[in-house]
């Protein structure tokens, strides 16, 4: 495997695997990466095969990561559509180690959004890209290291809640894929084996079931009060009695949504934690 060093080569800065089958992909993409100033080393890969074989590397530099419990690098940069195993495929095997490496992956393939965001790709970019838009997916990946090193800060002991990294979800919307913030979503319901997500600017169905969503966000303040809702806790403004029974209100009336009563003690001890941290 060949070796690409950053003219920025710094040990505070990122280490990344670029992985294409095709070179002129791969060499586009390795450029990219180095033009960055928040990029050390890059280690470029032409298929799957060749990627997988940096875990059992013995470069000293990637074994002093790992004595040090870090990554085998901070973020995996790879194409999909590759012969014999597929960028997805290996993928799964990098988001299964502990620590894993963030994962971005760089495609012309809008429709494999879903899958990137179940293997819990950081960002998703479509080719053909341009610089500034691989740069802003290398920001997300400093925020996500930033965010993972920092002291969990959130409420006081009992609130339950801790500040996280923005997670973003990809939405398929009329051959186009969007990337919506988990910050911007206020609730969401559950439609089968979908969740529609509303947002600050609409609403947005994805493939991914609720429950895998209330797992997913428990840390980052979305709390289950229903088996078809899922709420962001901060922005419930109120918890009245209705004629069904409980409802919380997100926002200035914004949005009223039913309680079931077996979510209901764990929504009022949820409320009055958050409560007593302000």
């Amino acid at each position: 495997m060949r070796l690409t060093v950053s003219a920025h080569d710094d040990t505070r800065k990122l280490i990344v695997l670029a992985v294409d089958d095709e070179p002129k992909g791969l060499d586009e993409l390795v450029h990219c990466l180095r033009n960055s100033p928040h990029v050390a080393l890059v280690f470029p890969a032409i298929d799957a095969s060749e990627a997988l074989r940096l875990l059992s590397t013995d470069d000293p530099r990637l074994g002093d990561r790992k004595a040090r419990g870090l990554p085998i690098v901070d973020a995996v940069f790879a194409d999909i559509d590759m012969p014999g195993l597929s960028g997805m495929e290996m993928s799964r095997v990098f988001a299964a180690l502990r620590p894993s490496p963030a994962l971005v992956f760089v495609t012309g393939h809008a429709e494999e959004a879903v899958n990137a965001f179940d293997l819990g790709a950081l960002d998703y970019v479509l080719k053909p890209y341009q610089q500034d838009r691989l740069d802003r997916a290398i920001v997300r990946v400093i925020d996500k290291l930033a965010a993972n090193a920092a002291p969990q800060r959130g409420g006081p002991e009992g609130t339950g809640l801790v500040q996280n990294d923005d997670e973003v979800i990809p939405v398929e919307l009329a051959g186009t894929t969007k990337l919506i913030p988990r910050s911007s979503v206020r609730w969401v319901e559950a439609q089968g084996d979908y969740a529609r997500l509303f947002t600050t600017d609409g609403s947005h169905l994805v493939r991914i079931p609720l429950a895998q969503l209330e797992e997913r966000w428990e840390k980052a303040g979305f709390v289950r009060i229903h088996r078809s809702f899922l709420v962001s806790l901060p922005l419930v403004t109120e918890l009245r009695m209705g004629q069904g029974g409980y409802q919380v209100v997100i926002g200035n009336e914004e949005k009223v949504l039913p309680v079931s009563r077996r979510h209901t003690r764990a929504l009022k001890d949820r409320l009055v934690g958050a409560n007593r941290s302000t």
